[in-house]
């Protein structure tokens, strides 16, 4: 019988078609050895990236009978917690308050906290959602916000290598986040000029051809500057959904303090999680890509909002065609196909101003 790693609570959206929030998230837990279990915070149709979908959102007072009940029942004894997408306030304040709870009682939970917040300078939530995720942020082992979240987070609009350092610095030692990482990064032309030579695209590619990831690790006691790391990777072209919950979920699952399966000698215990989470996740993504060229032509036409509004099957159609590819990747996601390491190397320099 194989042994299990541990057990996870996961707390984000659920869609009954297609591949998001949880339905991004749990299989892949549990294809590499975690019991998950799960709380939903929405529960859906579908993605709203359809345009059309209904269901139903999970209110504070639900949250918490759930939490309340699994606590009478001795059921609230996970090692690590997830924790996603979550509607409004009252909701995020009920799933924050029990994140206190479960640190409290366990100093040494791994608590990855995805604070989804928008995304390309859009706000998916409530302003009033923010100040929550920032009260949220010192109970996290990990967060995983992307780009736009981070300068939200911070109130730091990241514009240059000062402003950078500066919020990254923020997130560590106002919030007291131990472990960062950023995904999905576009490639501005400032960014890649910060970037060691080693670490930047080909010269012939262009910025707009290429996304970066940045992992960072606060200082402590035995690494006095803390570390930060970075790689750049090929950009897929298309809309793709369930992206960041897959990340996610997949950092969650590699993170070990001790001796990750895998592990190089040289890799940290976030450099290493980080690194199997883009390549796992890239390696899907082109699964995903590539299943969808095949499609017919009616299921793959290019975004057109005048027409997807006027025919709304139009966008359905392209939509259901590039959901993920999980189980189809399943070898993927377990490491037992081959799929290219894309290993995120230590940016050596980074504080240096």
């Amino acid at each position: 019988m194989t042994k299990g790693k541990g057990r996870i609570l996961s707390i984000q959206s659920h869609v009954a078609y297609g591949y998001v929030g949880g339905k991004a998230a749990v299989f892949p837990l549990q294809c590499l050895g975690y019991d998950v279990d799960v709380v939903n915070t929405v529960n859906f149709s579908n993605h709203s990236g359809y345009a059309r979908f209904g269901g139903s959102r999970a209110s504070a007072a639900e949250l918490d009978q759930i939490f309340d009940v699994m606590e009478q029942n001795g059921l609230l004894q996970q090692d690590r917690l997830l924790t996603g997408y979550v509607p409004g306030a009252e909701a995020t304040a009920a799933v924050t308050a029990l994140a206190k709870k479960l640190r409290e009682r366990n100093p040494e939970l791994v608590y990855l906290l995805d604070p989804v917040l928008g995304d390309s300078g859009r706000m998916y939530v409530a302003p009033e959602v923010v100040p929550i995720y920032r009260d949220a942020l010192p109970l996290a082992t990990v967060i995983t916000p992307n780009w736009f979240e981070v300068e939200v987070l911070t109130d730091i609009k990241m514009v240059d290598a000062g402003s950078l350092r500066q919020a990254i610095r923020k997130l560590h030692e106002t919030y007291h986040v131990p472990h960062i990482v950023i995904s999905s990064i576009p490639l501005k032309p400032w960014l890649t000029t910060l970037l060691p030579s080693h670490l930047r695209p080909p010269t012939d590619a262009n910025d707009d051809a290429y996304l970066a990831c940045i992992a960072s690790s606060k200082a402590d006691a035995d690494n006095v500057s803390g570390a930060v790391y970075a790689k750049t990777f090929p950009c897929l072209s298309g809309y793709f959904s369930g992206v960041g919950d897959l990340f996610s979920a997949l950092v969650l699952a590699h993170f070990d303090d001790t001796t990750a399966e895998g592990k190089l000698d040289d890799e940290s215990a976030l450099s290493h999680a980080a690194s199997q989470a883009v390549s796992k996740t890239h390696a899907i993504l082109s699964l995903t890509h590539e299943a969808a060229l095949t499609l017919p032509e009616d299921e793959r036409q290019t975004t057109d909002e005048e027409l997807d509004a006027r025919e709304p099957m139009r966008k359905i159609k392209r939509m259901r065609g590039r959901e993920l590819r999980l189980i189809q990747g399943q070898d993927i996601i377990r490491g037992t196909q081959p799929i290219e390491y894309r290993r995120l190397e230590h940016w050596t320099d980074f504080w240096v101003e």
